[in-house]
């Protein structure tokens, strides 16, 4: 008999944003998986007979290989047990959620994701910025600063548009980056950007700065992983950034 691959989504950190299903997940599993972000406070909920392995990793230091941790979690489900696999935000949001269910796949086991509260929006709040507003903000994109390849980036100049907030994961190392991408592709001097650290925990810690200013102000205030970027362009900015060009243009003729 196979077992079962449950993926918690186990929020920012915090122990009272874990969700009841995830508590009651974490309860009932043989072998627990845990990420580097995840917090302490879901081992009070953790039966004294599982098997509890840290499996996390940080920027740069190589942590545990994915391919090698798909093939225990494999294992352990081969077995017969169920396995929680503990991560940060929501599992289904830069959380390699497709390579885990992947390995287990052929298994034909049962798999259950248990959704959390994302970091982004974890960040929105605790900065209390609305991502969405009428007639302001009309769509909210989820974007990174890193990808697999480092010679690869999405293409944020398509993302930034009037009426969008994006929000970057990742993105610390690479905030002059982002800030010249943007402002070449005409996303004006002055939209807000927020850095959101440690989202949702009691560290947390809000840096508010302009596009124009942002590679700046991230050297100046220090930020640090895990970090959040919020972007904003709302529609009132690209219409008054319009109407001036168009002053601009009447002049200049």
């Amino acid at each position: 008999m196979t077992g079962k691959l449950i993926l918690i989504g186990c929020g920012p950190g915090a122990g009272d944003l874990l969700t009841l299903r995830a508590v009651r997940r974490i309860q009932c599993a043989d072998v627990i998986l845990y990420d580097r972000l995840v917090g302490e406070d879901w081992r009070e909920f953790a039966s004294s007979d599982a098997i509890i392995k840290y499996v996390g990793k940080a920027p740069g230091d190589g942590g545990v290989q994915q391919a090698a941790l798909n093939a225990e979690i494999a294992a352990h489900v081969a077995a017969g047990r169920t396995v929680a696999r503990l991560k940060s935000g929501d599992p289904m949001i830069f959380g390699r959620a497709a390579e885990e269910i992947s390995a287990v796949l052929a298994l034909e086991a049962e798999i259950e994701i248990v959704p959390g509260v994302t970091s982004a929006l974890a960040a929105a709040s605790d900065s209390i910025i609305t991502v969405t507003e009428r007639a302001e903000l009309q769509s909210f994109v989820v974007t990174t600063g890193r990808t697999a390849k480092a010679d690869e980036q999405p293409d944020w100049a398509k993302i930034v548009k009037p009426g969008v907030c994006a929000a970057f994961y990742m993105g610390v190392a690479q905030a002059w980056k982002i800030q010249s991408t943007l402002m070449a592709a005409g996303v004006p001097f002055n939209a807000p950007c927020d850095w959101v650290e440690r989202a949702g925990q009691p560290g947390m810690r809000h840096v508010s700065t302009t596009l124009s200013r942002l590679a700046h102000d991230t050297h100046a205030n220090q930020v640090s992983n895990p970090a959040i970027l919020l972007v904003r362009y709302p529609y009132s900015l690209a219409k008054a950034v319009s109407a001036e060009r168009a002053i601009a243009a009447a002049d200049s003729a």
